[in-house]
Protein backbone atom coordinates (compact mmCIF):
# COMPACT_ATOMS: atom_id res chain seq x y z
CA UNK A 1 0.00 0.00 0.00
CA UNK A 2 1.13 3.57 -0.74
CA UNK A 3 0.96 6.27 1.32
CA UNK A 4 0.99 9.99 0.05
CA UNK A 5 1.56 13.06 2.08
CA UNK A 6 0.63 16.41 0.60
CA UNK A 7 2.06 19.78 1.74
CA UNK A 8 2.98 23.25 0.60
CA UNK A 9 -0.75 24.60 0.46
CA UNK A 10 -1.50 28.03 1.81
CA UNK A 11 -2.70 31.71 1.36
CA UNK A 12 -1.77 34.06 -1.96
CA UNK A 13 -2.33 36.89 -3.53
CA UNK A 14 -3.64 36.91 -7.56
CA UNK A 15 -1.43 36.47 -9.95
CA UNK A 16 1.29 34.91 -6.83
CA UNK A 17 3.12 31.33 -7.01
CA UNK A 18 2.71 27.84 -4.83
CA UNK A 19 4.55 24.92 -4.50
CA UNK A 20 2.80 21.66 -3.50
CA UNK A 21 4.75 18.49 -2.72
CA UNK A 22 3.38 14.85 -2.48
CA UNK A 23 5.40 12.07 -0.41
CA UNK A 24 4.87 8.51 -1.39
CA UNK A 25 6.36 6.09 1.13
CA UNK A 26 5.48 2.27 1.53
CA UNK A 27 5.10 0.26 -1.44
CA UNK A 28 5.45 2.56 -4.12
CA UNK A 29 6.70 -0.11 -6.66
CA UNK A 30 3.06 -0.58 -6.94
CA UNK A 31 2.24 2.98 -8.09
CA UNK A 32 3.04 3.95 -11.83
CA UNK A 33 1.87 7.47 -11.67
CA UNK A 34 1.03 10.59 -9.69
CA UNK A 35 -1.87 12.67 -9.83
CA UNK A 36 -3.38 16.56 -8.38
CA UNK A 37 -6.51 17.00 -8.08
CA UNK A 38 -8.59 19.65 -6.81
CA UNK A 39 -11.98 19.89 -4.90
CA UNK A 40 -14.02 23.36 -4.92
CA UNK A 41 -16.36 23.82 -1.92
CA UNK A 42 -19.34 22.38 -2.86
CA UNK A 43 -18.45 20.98 -5.92
CA UNK A 44 -17.07 17.63 -7.65
CA UNK A 45 -13.18 16.82 -7.56
CA UNK A 46 -11.51 17.65 -10.86
CA UNK A 47 -8.25 16.15 -12.60
CA UNK A 48 -5.47 19.30 -12.19
CA UNK A 49 -2.10 16.84 -13.96
CA UNK A 50 -0.63 13.70 -13.61
CA UNK A 51 3.00 12.28 -14.23
CA UNK A 52 4.45 8.52 -14.97
CA UNK A 53 7.35 7.89 -12.43
CA UNK A 54 9.17 5.87 -14.93
CA UNK A 55 8.74 8.18 -17.96
CA UNK A 56 8.15 11.56 -16.60
CA UNK A 57 5.04 11.59 -19.21
CA UNK A 58 2.49 14.44 -18.14
CA UNK A 59 -0.88 15.06 -18.52
CA UNK A 60 -2.70 18.61 -17.53
CA UNK A 61 -6.36 19.90 -17.32
CA UNK A 62 -6.81 22.61 -19.87
CA UNK A 63 -7.52 25.66 -17.09
CA UNK A 64 -4.13 25.06 -16.03
CA UNK A 65 -1.84 24.49 -19.06
CA UNK A 66 0.97 26.90 -19.28
CA UNK A 67 0.54 28.01 -15.79
CA UNK A 68 1.24 25.08 -13.32
CA UNK A 69 3.72 22.38 -14.03
CA UNK A 70 4.05 19.02 -12.75
CA UNK A 71 7.52 16.95 -11.50
CA UNK A 72 8.91 14.36 -9.64
CA UNK A 73 11.94 13.25 -8.26
CA UNK A 74 12.03 9.39 -8.44
CA UNK A 75 15.05 8.86 -6.18
CA UNK A 76 12.89 10.81 -3.27
CA UNK A 77 9.48 9.58 -4.67
CA UNK A 78 8.35 13.63 -4.57
CA UNK A 79 6.04 14.23 -7.14
CA UNK A 80 5.59 18.42 -7.01
CA UNK A 81 2.87 20.90 -8.45
CA UNK A 82 4.26 24.12 -8.95
CA UNK A 83 1.75 26.59 -9.46
CA UNK A 84 2.06 30.38 -11.02
CA UNK A 85 -0.06 32.88 -12.37
CA UNK A 86 -2.54 32.19 -9.41
CA UNK A 87 -6.16 32.88 -9.76
CA UNK A 88 -9.35 32.56 -7.22
CA UNK A 89 -10.69 30.05 -8.79
CA UNK A 90 -7.75 28.07 -8.17
CA UNK A 91 -9.02 28.49 -4.82
CA UNK A 92 -9.78 24.56 -3.50
CA UNK A 93 -8.76 21.56 -1.33
CA UNK A 94 -6.03 20.17 -3.60
CA UNK A 95 -5.21 16.02 -3.37
CA UNK A 96 -2.59 13.73 -4.69
CA UNK A 97 -3.48 10.65 -5.64
CA UNK A 98 -1.58 7.49 -6.84
CA UNK A 99 -2.28 4.88 -9.40
CA UNK A 100 -1.21 1.54 -10.93
CA UNK A 101 -1.89 2.81 -14.72
CA UNK A 102 -0.09 5.20 -16.94
CA UNK A 103 -2.97 5.71 -19.06
CA UNK A 104 -6.20 7.42 -18.51
CA UNK A 105 -4.79 9.51 -15.73
CA UNK A 106 -8.00 11.97 -15.85
CA UNK A 107 -10.26 9.62 -14.66
CA UNK A 108 -11.03 9.39 -10.44
CA UNK A 109 -11.02 5.91 -10.51
CA UNK A 110 -7.74 5.43 -11.84
CA UNK A 111 -6.56 6.47 -8.79
CA UNK A 112 -6.62 4.01 -5.61
CA UNK A 113 -4.49 5.72 -3.13
CA UNK A 114 -5.01 9.47 -1.86
CA UNK A 115 -3.78 12.37 0.08
CA UNK A 116 -5.49 13.81 3.08
CA UNK A 117 -5.75 17.13 0.78
CA UNK A 118 -3.99 20.49 1.12
CA UNK A 119 -5.68 23.80 1.10
CA UNK A 120 -5.16 26.45 -1.13
CA UNK A 121 -6.53 29.96 -1.45
CA UNK A 122 -6.42 32.85 -3.67
CA UNK A 123 -7.15 35.85 -2.87
CA UNK A 124 -8.43 38.65 -5.40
Amino acid sequence: QVQLVESGGGLVQTGGSLRLSCAASGRTFSSDSVGWFRQHPGKEREFVAAITWSRGRTVYADSVKGRFTISRDNAKKIVDLQMNSLKPEDTAVYFCAASARTDRLVFIPSYSTWGQGTQVTVSS
